[in-house]
């Protein structure tokens, strides 16, 4: 009844003060043994009696799995105890650990709830295993200390089990900041190996109060959701008594439930609304290597998928997914126990692998055959291990997005696709959250950046409230997703996570306002549902071309060495695959090498993944790197000689007579006629020449100009003379002065067109003072063009003429500055425009920045830029935010900037770091970053770049010349008799049709049959038609595919005198597949 007296008044709650007060109860503070913390444990024993530590170090930093570490370890033991430390750093020691568990815990406690856990705190990250050797549970030091004990174990007599511990920390063995270079003697502490008993309820109390107490703090100030979390969160600490703990968190939780509902039921309650959902899907971004090598990466993915599969039995709404085909390859290969479990869950929809890659790769620096072989190897993978293709590209954390990834990943069959990165920009903000991603051929995928703007959530309030408002596209699509658990490091989801999830759902459930949490769905359930929203994503908003992260630039740079095995063992492999099919068509005796090859792709794509082709992983990762890219060039090329002998071609002339020549081995469609070097003995032992053959002697070598058919008389020749003031290079097509003092180029005047194709001079290496505002190794910024060091004359050492022609001049100027130097050769063959920079460089800088300058007397709004399978053009202006922001962008094997009726090129071997603006193109060349490899890019360096003036607007001319430039001609050997210049595979047509790659299908894999597929692409941006030409006898069909070599389309043929053709049309930048049947 009311009553008519108010004798205890009560006073309006200071809003600001009851919620500060709200982290007493749980908190770390003065107050600690006066709140809940007190409370959290019932019981810790770590005597001997209880348990027994025993150790064994594992010497040279090897990291053997269980049975071969038992078995080296079996005589080796040794005490361990608490206190003692660990290391070095990368060190592998393990653990012998023997368990007494009091039996009557498990009455007095375990039957009562309560668990009982051996908690383990080495600070760095270990595996639990079985006596039996099976994969239990990963600890971290950090977010994972406890494994459960069995409830067998709970018997009084001991139980042994084991833990591999890995001396680093979850992001490597930094000191200081992680991303500084690691510490090569960093020790770890053993701070608890003990037996505890849980308070299950203070724990789930816990949780319970932190999600209200983040309402009470994160909900809008004028809700009333908001004040009923502060009232509840007050109550249930004044009820709280440490005298009386186990009764007071009792009532704390049936407090808590008039806010959260009955949470363990919540994820199973309808909904009373459709849109607003957050779907919560659990992932453990892996870096497949970054802080930490490749090596400790296999182990990271036991340790963390091992945690998964213990959450997934536990946790019954749990789906947890993970990427990157190449993981899930070690882990079978290390830990085959765990690989069986997660197809076992995977057949049930709570273990998903997804992406379709091989690896989370870069897809800026990969060429587009690469990235076409990373969804190769990856789907197949995927499906023959999972029995399915994934249709969505999963890429959370990679620099930036390539203009052609929509439609690779639609030839590879994934119409969908993620990432967050773009959050990251530091310019503009990305305006999409969920919409239709267009390439540069028009194909387009459903991309969703998670709004949370993570993929490391920890589920908190706070994550689930952003996820939702801060999705940009909430007018036409209301659902986002969110990615939770620990990442790049690995560890993925806790128990706590899944917790707090649980109470999200049941704030939402209970008093609304917070949307609802959605458990158990695919990530393909997900994108269904957004495109059933979307009127199947036609409602949706579109952005078109790539996807530039205004972040990292310096990843086009960084690393020079890696990104230069990475393009010559990409020229390398194509190469591979186009001779051995030409010689298992030829040769019935020849085997096709399909698993050197499947394992050279895997090697490269491997290195293409998002931390360590770009440039910004730990020294450790580069040695490996370098091994890694060595042995796939040596197979290679060893390959490459096979090949070529199975097709008549030797790599030195017959010992035995002098009745071969020499012919230019031609891997590209096209024919060539280019200055090749032939070693001297070689050369010796060969034909002697027809008549008008020009030669020239060249530091051992004879320089002959050479076609697949063999020496070719030319009238053409380069000259070289000298002025007062210059060198002078010129042949029929183009004269080049070089400045004698400072080695630039004062002219190069374009003799067919009668035009000058500098606008000042060019050449000029420049340093730029380079220290960005944090992540050395990845970033560059705009605020370094500012500071800069022309190198000069004054830096000049030497210059010398190096060879005079007649097929080739050229000149040479070596710099000396700060503690590097550079020597750039500058040479004119006797048939071709291309003025060519061969640079070698002993570089020892401390945060520079080495570019090459060329103004160019060319005017265009944007430049053109050679991407995967196209072009990509940018603007040569600061008009606005967006394109300041391109002050430094990507390319491959060349940048364009032209008018109507003439342009430029600028072509490179080994580069991708760019920049246009005005007139003035400018190549990035070099970086000296300190961290997170103290030495990155020390020491010798070799690489070339060359100057292309051409007549017209970018024209194939410059496509033909850039891969030229990539694959220079090599000097085979056959008989008189045996030369042909005949061509199996080829194009007729328009020349920005080009044959990109031949190989072999992978149907012939496991069939006796014989399959050739032939990758199309078009080049330059506009609709052509063409044929291929088969000139081969025993054509049965050809067949149009997909990037996985699927059948679509059957083609008409035309047979006409043993030749085959196939009209074919592509689209603008459209990739085709053809796979043609022989008999």
């Amino acid at each position: 009844m009311y009553s008519p007296y108010n004798n205890e008044p009560v006073a309006k709650r200071v809003a600001n003060l009851f919620t500060d007060r709200l982290r007493q109860f749980t908190g770390d503070g003065e107050y600690k043994s006066l709140n809940l913390p007190a409370f959290y444990e019932r019981q810790r024993l770590d005597d001997k009696s209880h348990v027994v530590l025993e150790t064994y170090a594992v010497s040279d930093l090897r990291r053997p799995l269980f049975k071969d570490a038992l078995k080296e370890a079996e005589r080796n033991w040794k005490p361990a105890k608490k206190g003692s430390e660990y290391g070095p750093s990368w060190a592998t020691h393990w653990f012998k650990i023997q368990v007494c568990v009091p039996a009557e815990w498990k009455k007095e406690y375990h039957k009562k709830g309560d668990l009982v856990v051996f908690n383990w705190n080495l600070n760095c990250e270990g595996l639990v295993f079985s006596e039996s050797g099976d994969a239990l549970i990963g600890l971290s030091g950090e977010e994972r200390r406890e494994w459960p004990i069995p409830e067998s174990w709970m018997d009084g007599k001991c139980h042994t089990f084991y833990i591999e511990a890995g001396c680093n920390g979850m992001f490597g063995n930094a000191t200081g900041s992680s991303i500084q270079p690691p510490s090569d003697n960093r020790y770890f502490r053993l701070d608890s190996a003990d037996l505890v008993v849980v308070n299950s309820e203070a724990r789930h109390l816990f949780v319970d109060f932190w999600i209200i107490g983040d309402a009470a703090r994160e909900f809008p100030g004028d809700s009333w959701q908001r004040g009923k979390a502060l009232d509840v969160a007050n109550k249930i600490m004044d009820v709280f008594d440490p005298e009386n703990p186990d009764e007071s968190i009792a009532e704390g939780r049936k407090l808590a439930k008039e806010y959260l509902g009955d949470t363990t039921k919540a994820y199973k309650q309808q909904l009373p609304f459709a849109d607003g959902r957050v779907y919560a899907l659990g992932n453990c971004h892996i870096d497949t290597a970054w802080l930490w090598p490749f090596a400790e990466t296999r182990r990271k993915a036991g340790r963390s998928w091992a945690s998964q599969l213990e959450l997934i039995d536990k946790y019954p709404e749990y789906v947890f997914v993970a990427s990157q085909a190449q993981q899930f390859k070690w882990l079978k290969e290390d830990y085959p126990d765990l690989f069986v479990k997660i197809q076992k869950q995977a057949k049930k929809g709570r273990f998903l692998p997804v992406g379709g890659a091989w690896t989370e790769c870069d897809t800026n620096l990969p060429s587009g055959e690469s990235l076409l072989r990373q969804f190769l190897l990856g789907q197949r993978f995927f499906l023959e291990h999972f029995g399915s293709l994934s249709d969505t590209f999963w890429l959370p954390d990679t620099f930036g997005y390539s203009a052609q990834v929509p439609q690779l990943c639609r030839l590879a069959g994934m119409d969908r696709f993620l990432t967050q990165k773009l959050s990251w920009n530091n310019i503009n903000s990305f305006p999409n959250s969920t919409f239709n991603w267009v390439a540069l051929d028009g194909s387009q995928v459903l991309c969703h950046m998670p709004p949370n703007n993570t993929y490391t959530s920890m589920a908190n309030f706070g994550d689930v409230s952003r996820t939702q408002k801060q999705n940009k596209n909430l007018d036409t699509t209301r659902n986002s997703l969110m990615l939770y658990g620990h990442g790049d490091g690995g560890g993925g989801p806790t128990a706590e996570m899944l917790e707090k999830l649980r109470r999200c759902r049941g704030v939402s459930n209970t008093v609304g306002e917070l949307p609802p949490v959605i458990q158990g769905p695919s990530v393909t359930d997900f994108y269904d549902e957004l495109l059933e929203q979307t009127n199947q994503g036609k409602d949706l908003v579109t952005w078109v071309g790539e996807l530039y992260f205004e972040f990292h630039r310096g990843t086009y740079t960084s690393q020079a060495q890696t990104k230069k095995g990475n393009r010559v063992s990409e020229n390398l492999l194509h190469d591979v695959e186009l001779l051995a099919t030409l010689a298992s068509i030829k040769d019935s005796s020849y085997k096709y090498p399909f698993s050197e090859l499947e394992s050279m792709w895997e090697d490269v794509c491997l290195c293409q993944f998002h931390d360590v082709l770009p440039g910004s992983c730990i020294e450790m990762v580069y040695k490996d790197v370098k091994e890694i890219h060595s042995r796939v060039i040596d197979t290679a090329s060893r390959l490459i000689d096979n090949a070529a002998s199975a097709l008549g071609l030797a790599s030195h002339p017959s010992k035995d007579s002098f009745d071969c020549t020499p012919v230019a081995l031609n891997t590209m469609p096209w024919s060539r006629t280019e200055v090749v070097a032939v070693p001297k003995p070689h050369w010796d032992a060969t034909v002697e020449l027809a008549e008008g053959v020009e030669v020239q002697e060249d530091a051992g070598n004879v320089l002959v100009m050479l076609s697949e058919s063999g020496p070719v008389a030319t009238t053409q020749s380069v000259d070289l003379f000298k002025t007062e003031d210059a060198y002078v290079l010129e042949n029929t097509q183009v004269k080049v002065s070089v400045n004698k003092d400072d080695g630039t180029i004062t002219s190069i005047y374009d003799k067919e067109n009668d035009r000058q194709v500098l606008s000042g001079t060019g050449n000029r290496l420049v340093l730029f003072d380079d220290q960005p505002l944090s992540w050395q190794a990845w970033d560059t910024e705009v605020f370094s063009l500012g500071k800069k060091k022309y190198i000069g004359a004054e830096h000049v050492t030497r210059h010398s003429i190096v060879s005079s022609g007649p097929l080739r001049s050229a000149v040479a100027f070596t710099y000396e500055f700060n503690k590097s130097v550079v020597t750039t050769e500058i040479s004119l063959d006797a048939n071709s425009p291309l003025v060519t920079f061969n640079t070698r460089a002993d570089w020892h800088e401390t945060c520079k920045f080495l570019k090459v300058e060329f103004p160019v007397d060319v005017h265009s709004e944007s430049a053109s830029y050679e991407s995967q399978f196209g072009v990509v053009k940018r603007p040569t202006h600061y008009n606005t935010s967006w394109d300041v922001a391109k002050f430094e962008v990507c390319c491959h094997k060349f940048a364009d900037l032209s008018e109507l009726d003439y342009g430029v090129s600028i072509l490179n071997d080994c580069k991708y770091g760019f920049a246009t603006h005005g007139n003035l193109m400018r190549l990035s060349l070099l970086r000296a970053p300190k961290a997170p490899d103290a030495h990155a890019d020390m020491g010798h360096h070799e690489f070339k770049y060359g100057v292309l003036a051409h007549k017209g607007p970018l024209g194939s001319a410059t496509v033909r010349a850039a891969y030229n430039f990539n694959n220079p001609l090599r000097a085979k050997y056959v008989g008189l008799s045996e030369v042909s210049t005949k061509q199996a595979f080829s194009l007729k047509g328009p020349a920005n049709l080009v044959l990109s790659t031949v190989k072999r299908a992978e149907v012939d894999r496991s069939k006796k049959s014989t399959n050739v597929v032939l990758r199309v692409y078009e080049a330059l941006g506009g609709r052509t038609r063409g044929k291929l030409v088969i000139d081969l006898p025993n054509v049965v069909s050809v067949t149009k595919t997909c990037a996985l070599e699927y059948s679509k389309e059957k083609q008409v043929l035309a047979k006409a005198e043993g030749v085959t053709t196939v009209d074919i049309s592509l689209r603008a930048f459209e990739v085709a597949t053809f796979k043609v049947e022989l008999a």
